[in-house]
């Protein structure tokens, strides 16, 4: 097992740009954190360069994550790590290896809490193995579709009026809550602060009404990854979400990011919206999440 440096990290993002889409979380945290986007992880492999696991995990030793120096001087103090960052991400090309590094080696964590997110399912038994060899109490989240675009040529782009366009905002920390309370997973104190660092450190998207407020809101992940995405009911049917992933798609292709979302099973909408603008899937290839410790 090792952890990766710095200067191996771009080697790394070009090996894991070889096996999209199924790579597509690891390869976003990775080419996000050579970006220098903040994000205290650390980065393990079973063997270095000729890898067959890739695993991301929150990194101890960070106790201070940097704010973006566009964020507003009222959240200019250095934010303490809290359990916002405690996400772990896998890529694996060999059951075994990560079997073993799982059950056998300090790839992970298991005394507290943390997420795993983004895994494919094809992994599940797996999983779901050493979490019962090592009497851990977890919950499985959702199982998702991963839908991504290849390249700019795939991007459709949906019609709306320029008066729509001179409405797309940016979130900012005074709609925290809203967005808390209306995300399928928010509504809690862990939640908030997720939110409070995505909207800080990470671009988003919203439609704002003539008061504005935000009506419609779309956000991006650590690992790069499209999400949130959400309209207030009485705003719905006017097309803002589909002007939404359209806009920050094409501002994440021109700077070179990796777009894609997971979308749960059970959200046929989300499913459609994306597919409309050009969204493709590897019918193979799902994921699952697994709360760990809770």
């Amino acid at each position: 097992m090792r952890i990766l440096q710095k200067d191996e990290l771009q080697t790394a993002e070009e090996v894991l740009l070889k096996h999209l889409p199924k790579s597509l979380q690891l390869y976003g945290l990775v080419y996000a954190y050579n970006k220098n986007e903040p994000n205290p992880v650390q980065f393990i492999v079973d063997t270095w360069p000729d890898f067959k696991v890739f695993i991301c995990r929150p990194d101890t030793e960070v106790s201070l994550i940097p704010p973006r120096a566009s964020t507003p001087s009222h959240f200019g103090i250095l934010q303490k790590k809290q359990d916002f960052t405690r996400k772990v991400a896998i890529f694996s090309m060999d059951e075994q290896i990560l079997k073993k590094m799982l059950s056998e080696e300090d790839a992970i964590n298991w005394s507290s809490y943390f997420r795993l997110g983004g895994c494919d399912v094809s992994h599940t038994s797996t999983l779901r193995e050493v979490l019962l060899n090592r009497k851990l109490n977890y919950h499985w989240v959702a199982s998702t579709n991963v839908l991504y675009l290849p390249d700019s040529c795939h991007l459709v782009t949906p019609i709306f009026d320029s008066k729509l366009k001179s409405r797309i905002s940016s979130l900012n920390l005074s709609h925290i809550d809203l967005i808390n309370r209306t995300w399928t997973f928010g509504g809690s104190e862990h939640t908030y602060k997720n939110l409070t660092f995505l909207i800080s450190n990470l671009p988003s998207c919203c439609v704002i009404d003539d008061q504005g407020q935000p009506v419609s809101w779309i956000l991006v992940y650590e690992c790069a990854a499209l999400g949130i995405l959400y309209t207030l009911p009485e705003h719905r049917h006017k097309g803002y979400a589909k002007a939404l992933i359209y806009t920050m798609a094409q501002r994440r292709l021109a700077e070179g990011y990796p777009v894609f979302c997971y979308v749960m099973e059970d959200n046929p909408v989300s499913y459609k919206i994306f597919k409309s603008l050009g969204f493709i899937e590897d019918p193979s290839y799902r994921t699952s999440s697994f709360e760990i410790n809770i």
